[in-house]
């Protein structure tokens, strides 16, 4: 099958298949004679192998382990098992950042007036400045 038959198949863009075989991800496909890349069921299965894994936020340098190891049938799970943990607690320190923002936001929203008045204690926060309302109540959120 062509590229665009394989995208179809696996639900990766042709975009990004040609991208994760130029960063190496994926094995670059087998080419016609006419220079045309050319996937087979082996190809189309990788590739819906990584659109899983980046799915579930496997960074590429994780699904890139991931990947490995699925090929590697020596593997130990105990390795796969180590990858998907590390990535459950990646996960849950950015959704508690994440629900900080949201608590912040809401805090700044409720003591916004919403009225035709220029002071707005959200942009104060934006600006560093304090406003009347309080400072939020909310930890500093990281980048």
């Amino acid at each position: 099958m062509n590229i665009g038959e394989a995208s179809e198949a696996s639900g990766v863009s042709a975009k990004m298949i040609r991208y994760y075989e130029e960063i190496g991800l994926v094995r670059p496909a087998a080419r016609t004679g006419n220079n045309y890349r050319i996937y087979g069921e082996d190809e189309v299965h990788v590739l819906r192998f990584v659109k899983r894994a980046r799915s579930l936020g496997f960074s590429l340098e994780e699904t890139e382990t991931l990947l490995k190891l699925w090929q590697d049938k020596s593997r130990e799970s105990a390795a796969v098992r180590q990858v998907a943990t590390a990535h459950i607690a990646d996960l849950e320190r950015r959704i508690a950042e994440m629900q900080g923002m949201v608590n912040t936001l809401k805090h700044l929203a409720q003591c916004c007036g919403g009225d035709h008045r220029p002071d707005c204690p959200i942009l104060d926060d934006l600006a560093g400045v304090s406003s009347a309302a309080g400072e939020s109540s909310a930890e500093p959120i990281a980048p």
